[in-house]
């Protein structure tokens, strides 16, 4: 398993992760999931804190997988949309960081 150096932005901070190539699209699109989660917090404009807002956003997304794993509300369709979305963001965003 070969591990490479990944960049990822989450609340406007770089991070520089270590991952298998393999790995590398879904960590992207894990990262993007959770940033857009992040967004979604911070404009609802209840919580201002950085670290309640990542809190926050760690307990919906796994609340999210708690509920497939218990199968309820499990939208496959919604789910496939949701992946194209976010790939379509981290294509765009990989596009503006390489030009």
């Amino acid at each position: 398993m070969n591990n490479e150096l990944l960049k990822i932005n989450i609340m406007g901070r770089e991070f520089q992760i270590n991952c298998p190539e393999q790995e590398r699209e879904e960590i992207q699109l894990a990262a993007v999931y959770l940033d857009n989660k992040i967004q979604e917090i911070k404009a609802e404009g209840k919580v201002v804190d950085s670290d309640r807002i990542a809190i926050i956003a760690a307990l919906k997304i796994t609340h999210e997988l708690l509920s497939l794993r218990h199968g309820s509300g499990f939208d496959i369709e919604e789910f496939k949309r949701r992946i194209v979305a976010l790939k379509k963001k981290v294509d765009e965003a990989i596009t503006l960081k390489e030009n």
